[in-house]
């Protein structure tokens, strides 16, 4: 999921959005977690959120678009309080913005600011680091964007390293696969392909075959939560994800999978988010989505394509724990305590 996309919800939503925990307008309300959101499939990632705060005597307040001016006026004025803050809406609006920003001038921890975000989605400059730091990257030529230089100086004998088909994508627009092309095959069609979104960069990509084995595409996404790894199965053909079951990271050689996850999040500098990582016929490991960057918590339950419940439910769990292990050096100051 992208920073900047257009993700406002619908109005049964904002209804909907009025949870409990509204604030007392007439005293300080004072939280451990709070959790801003603008999306309505991100509810039943919340909720896990919330129950397994409550599990550990945590207090939260969740930010909607139904309460988000309300809880700004709070936050200003002081009688809003947290120590943390999981922010999945700072992109929105200027409301969710202004939060965040408070939350940060009142040395809250963020995460994550804006800032952090908007750089580590950008895919040519994470395609560099991921070079400078050793990470497996498809052979990748990057276009500046269509409005700076109409037709790039790039020669037809260029694309050949690449192969056929090779696929384009922008630099900072996908989300959902938004303006990426799987299967181009000539000068024209990334020359065109620009045109889509002529402010933004574009990376014109080696198409990664992933090793094929015992019914399994070995394609594989990796999320990154506070200092957690869990890898999962993820099709890149069906989107449909599967958990590793026991002993397959082992049976398969997996290992490098969770290296490679850590080595990025230092890269990126981010304490939450996925990439894409494939094995592919070579037998390199090879990253191919760099950094999702608000990563999309839907439940395999409810939706066909969601994450796998379980693990959402441990990443749900490691942001209760992560806030709790921080307030536990601060004995006396847990709110729901």
């Amino acid at each position: 999921m992208t920073i900047g996309l257009d993700r406002g919800p619908p109005e049964e939503f904002m209804t909907r959005m009025a949870w409990p925990g509204v604030l007392d307008m007439e005293s300080t309300s004072s939280h451990d977690l709070a959790v801003s959101l603008d999306w309505e499939y991100d509810w039943d990632f919340i909720r896990l959120v919330e129950e397994e705060a409550r599990a550990l005597d945590l207090k939260t307040v969740t930010v909607s678009p139904a309460n988000v001016a309300g809880c700004l006026e709070e936050l200003r004025s002081g009688r809003l309080e947290f120590r943390v803050l999981l922010d999945r809406a700072a992109a929105s609006s200027a409301d969710f913005l202004a939060f965040q920003t408070v939350a940060i001038e009142r040395g809250l921890d963020v995460i994550e600011p804006v800032g952090k975000l908007r750089w580590a989605s950008d895919k040519a400059t994470m395609h560099l680091e991921f070079i400078t730091h050793g990470v497996h990257t498809p052979h990748t030529l990057i276009l500046p964007s269509y409005e700076s230089t109409r037709v790039p100086p790039l020669r037809p004998d260029e694309l050949l390293p690449l192969g056929l088909p090779f696929v384009i994508k922008p630099a900072n627009t996908t989300g959902g696969s938004l303006g990426v092309l799987e299967a181009a095959s000539s000068l024209e069609d990334a020359l065109t392909a620009r045109q889509a979104y002529p402010l933004d960069k574009y990376l014109l990509q080696e198409k990664i075959i992933p090793e094929d084995r015992d019914g399994r595409r070995f394609w594989f996404r990796g999320f990154y939560i506070l200092g957690e790894v869990h890898s999962t199965w993820w099709d890149d053909r069906t989107h449909v994800y599967d958990e590793l079951a026991d002993g397959e990271a082992e049976r398969y050689a997996l290992g490098p999978l969770e290296e490679i996850v850590r080595t990025i999040a230092r890269i990126s500098g981010l304490r939450f988010f996925s990439t894409e990582i494939v094995r592919d016929v070579r037998g390199r490991f090879v990253a191919v989505d760099y950094v999702n960057e608000i990563c999309d918590m839907r439940l395999r339950s409810r939706h066909p394509d969601g994450v796998p419940d379980a693990v959402v439910r441990k990443i749900a769990s490691r942001i209760a724990s992560y806030v709790r292990e921080g307030l536990l050096a601060r004995p006396g100051e847990i709110a729901g305590g």
